[in-house]
């Protein structure tokens, strides 16, 4: 049986700082791969190389993925500073309208850090451009040394909803998680459901209520030794059956592009 297709939000990169790339992390495809059961697809993330309506006909799913660059604050109405960090103004121009119709059509995807951060914005939210220059809350970014198990390791607790999708998938009103960070959640957008908090208040866990699709988002980083950590595994696995339904579903309905000559 064919897996389903996971298009994979890719990031823009310069190689050697010269050679420009669209890239997606290892983790990812093997989170997708070997825990989801689905085929994991890089997106360039470039509305001069991809539509929002070819990657819905093409893909089951989407992941949305992390990265350095940060959505552009003029998405959710608040003028550019230093604080904001990096952009990518492209894959802004992809993400945003993707989720939208995929909340829409009910088409599954999972949001992992930035892209958690894409979903909130997607659906009307803003954005604390700086964790940790908030009063009361911890500092949240990647540590600047170490190795990428030290960068990766568990570091708080993620207080989650009872009852809520979360507790239901998870079987705990509490998990531990990685935190790699620097923004997070100011204001909710229309329908999203924050579902887990860090300690300090941060966001870290949301669903978009009524939407008739498979549509969880997490701060933190699962895709990090994903077909180990048993938190991480839940989600992927879930997200996995969510994609194969679709799969199903869709099935000969599934259009077919014509070739180009």
């Amino acid at each position: 049986m064919t897996r389903p297709i996971i298009g994979i939000i890719g990031n823009t990169y310069l190689i050697n700082d010269q050679y420009p790339s669209h890239a997606g992390g290892t983790m990812n495809s093997e989170a997708i791969s070997l825990v989801s059961g689905c085929l994991p697809l890089i997106v360039p993330s470039d509305p001069r190389f991809v539509t929002v309506d070819e990657l819905l006909d093409t893909c089951d799913g989407f992941l949305f993925t992390g990265g350095r660059p940060n959505v552009h604050p003029a998405e959710y109405g608040e003028d550019e500073t230093e604080a904001h960090g990096e952009f990518d103004r492209c894959r802004d121009a992809i993400t945003l309208p993707l989720i939208r119709a995929c909340v829409d059509r009910g088409q599954p995807f999972f949001g992992i850090c930035r892209g958690f951060q894409e979903v909130n914005v997607a659906m009307g939210g803003t954005l604390y451009p700086e964790i940790r220059d908030l009063p009361g809350r911890m500092n949240h970014r990647m540590p600047p040394d170490g190795s990428l198990e030290e960068k990766f390791a568990i570091r708080h607790d993620v207080h989650l909803q009872e009852g809520g999708v979360f507790h239901q998938l998870l079987g705990a009103t509490c998990v531990r998680t990685n935190t790699l960070h620097g923004q997070g959640i100011k204001t909710a957008g229309s329908r999203i459901v924050i579902e887990g908090h860090a300690d300090d208040g941060t966001p870290e866990a949301i669903m978009i209520k009524d939407a008739p699709g498979f549509t969880l988002s997490v701060q933190w980083h699962p895709e990090y030794n994903a077909t180990q950590d048993p938190v991480s595994q839940i989600l992927f696995r879930a997200f996995g059956d969510a994609a194969r339904d679709w799969a199903a579903r869709l099935g000969a309905r599934r259009p077919v592009r014509p070739s180009v000559a």
